[in-house]
């Protein structure tokens, strides 16, 4: 794995069409990051790799979607120390509510930042706030982000 700050985890392949809106806002913001598919229940020796090798190549966020019972967060969680956001995934009979209270109701001491359902341009972005932190140039990008968004609207009068 290359230098990356961001690693993104899918619990299913079925979820890019979603989470392509994260890769949009790190290519936007020049955030190196990978994607890749694990399972918390189907792949839990994978993902553990996959956090390791992560943290091995400098990643300073995690990035995880899932549907239904969406654990993979919470697992991702339980193996680092490095900041977690949960994208829940609309799927299933609930259409993504069960995933939304899933990755949400972690228990204490393993928190998971979470977006909305199917939200991944906010945890791209909050991704990229939790990494300007530390980071001059990606802090003036939000400031000049949040500025565009500002123009946008009041252009709209």
């Amino acid at each position: 794995m290359e230098n990356i700050k961001v690693l993104i985890l899918m619990g299913s392949a079925s979820d890019m069409p979603v989470m392509k809106k994260t890769e949009a806002v790190l290519d936007a913001f020049g955030v190196p990051y990978k994607t890749m598919v694990r399972s918390a229940h189907r792949t839990p020796e994978a993902t553990v790799q996959a956090i390791k090798d992560a943290e091995a190549a400098g990643c300073k966020v995690f990035v995880c979607a899932a549907g239904m019972a969406a654990h993979l967060a919470g697992v991702v969680c339980s193996k680092t120390v490095k900041p977690v956001i949960g994208v829940p995934i609309a799927s299933g009979p609930l259409n993504g509510e069960d995933a939304l209270l899933s990755t949400v109701m972690m228990p204490p001491g393993m928190p998971v930042a979470t977006v909305g359902i199917n939200a991944s341009k906010n945890a791209g972005l909050l991704a990229v706030q939790m990494l300007a932190q530390t980071d001059e140039d990606l802090s003036d990008k939000l400031k000049a982000d949040r500025a565009a968004q500002a123009e946008a609207i009041l252009a709209a009068d």
